[in-house]
C-alpha cells in the first residue's frame, strides 16, 4: 500500500472523531447601527458561525445529520465607541423527533446583556478555563447549554458534564464585571440561566428534559394517549419546583420554548387530561392563559 493510499485512509478514518456538535445559524440585525461600511456585519456573522460550528466541544462523534440545529439572532445596538458593541440576542436550538419530520424546541431564550469588542478578521481565541473575551465566552457558554440541553433530552441527565464547563465560564466571566455574569440585577440573565440548570433543587426538570421528549414526543405517534399522559406528569413536576422558585429562569425559558408546542399536544385526546394540562399551565404561565384556553375549547 502506497504511502499516499494510507494518508487518505487515516484522513477518512480521523475525520468523524473530529466531527463538529453543532449546525448553528447566526445572523446579525446591524440596522440600528449607523455606518456605511457594513462589511464587518457580515465578517462578524462568519466569524461568529465558524467559532460555533468549527470548534470540537465534545469529545463525542457527531455524523452531519446528528448536528444540533441552533439559531442565534443577534441585534446591535449603536456601539459606543468603534469596535465596542452592545446587543440582545435570541438563543433558540432545536432536536428531531423520532418517528417525524418534526423538529422540538429546546431552547428559546432571549439574552439582554451581550456586551463585546470585535475588530474585523480578529482572531476568536478560547479557554473553557481561562477568561480570554467576554466575546469568546458569550458564544461558548450558549454552546454548551445548547448541547448540555441536547444531551438531557436523550439521556436522563446526560448534559450534565456540559453544564458544568457553562457554569466554569459564567464563573471566570464574573471577574471582568460585565453585564449578565452576575447575581444582581435582573433574574433573566446568563448567571441565573446557569444557576437553574445546575441547581439539584431543579433537578426534576432536566429530568422531564429526558421524560417530555424521550419517552412523551419520541413515542407519540405509536402511543399519543400515553404520551400526553408522560408530558403531563412532567408539567406537574414544573408547577412543584415553580412553587419553591416562582421566578425560575429556567421554568420561564421552557415554556418559552414549549408554549405553542403544548397547545398543539393537548388540543386533542382525553377531554380530563387535556383539563389537567390546562389547569397546570394556566397556573404556571398565567400570562398566556387565553392562549392555553384552546386547549380545552373542542370537547
Amino acid at each position: 500500500m502506497t504511502r499516499s493510499l494510507v494518508c487518505i485512509l487515516l484522513i477518512f478514518l480521523v475525520y468523524p472523531i473530529a466531527a463538529q456538535e453543532l449546525n448553528c445559524r447566526v445572523t446579525i440585525n446591524a440596522d440600528q447601527v449607523q455606518t456605511t461600511d457594513r462589511r464587518i456585519f457580515k465578517d462578524m456573522e462568519t466569524a461568529f458561525s465558524n467559532f460555533l460550528n468549527n470548534t470540537k466541544w465534545t469529545s463525542d462523534i457527531f455524523e452531519t445529520n446528528e448536528k444540533i440545529k441552533c439559531n442565534l439572532l443577534i441585534t446591535l445596538q449603536n456601539p459606543t465607541s468603534i469596535g465596542n458593541y452592545q446587543a440582545t440576542v435570541q438563543i433558540q436550538s432545536a432536536r428531531p423527533v423520532y418517528n417525524s419530520n418534526y423538529e422540538s424546541i429546546l431552547l428559546n431564550f432571549a439574552d439582554r446583556d451581550w456586551q463585546f469588542e470585535y475588530v474585523e478578521s480578529q482572531p476568536l481565541n478560547f479557554n473553557e478555563n481561562i477568561y480570554t473575551s467576554n466575546l469568546t465566552s458569550l458564544l461558548a457558554f450558549y454552546a454548551y447549554v445548547i448541547i448540555a440541553m441536547d444531551y438531557d433530552s436523550f439521556s436522563q441527565l446526560g448534559g450534565g458534564e456540559f453544564y458544568r464547563k457553562a457554569l466554569n465560564i459564567a464563573t471566570n466571566a464574573q471577574a471582568a464585571n460585565r453585564p449578565g455574569w452576575n447575581t444582581l440585577g435582573s433574574t433573566r440573565n446568563r448567571y441565573w440561566l446557569i444557576e437553574n440548570l445546575t441547581n439539584s433543587q431543579m433537578q426534576d426538570i432536566r429530568v422531564g428534559l429526558y421524560e417530555y421528549h424521550r419517552l412523551g414526543l419520541d413515542t407519540f405517534e405509536q402511543s399519543p394517549d400515553e404520551s400526553r399522559k408522560t408530558i403531563l406528569s412532567v408539567l406537574e413536576k414544573i408547577r412543584k419546583v415553580r412553587k419553591t422558585y416562582p421566578n425560575s429562569i429556567f421554568v420561564i425559558a421552557f415554556l418559552d420554548a414549549k408554549s405553542d408546542e403544548l397547545i398543539n399536544i393537548f388540543s386533542e385526546g382525553n377531554i380530563q387530561v387535556r383539563r389537567q394540562a390546562f389547569d397546570i399551565l394556566a397556573e404556571i404561565d398565567p400570562s398566556k392563559r387565553n392562549d392555553y384556553e384552546k386547549i380545552i375549547k373542542n370537547n
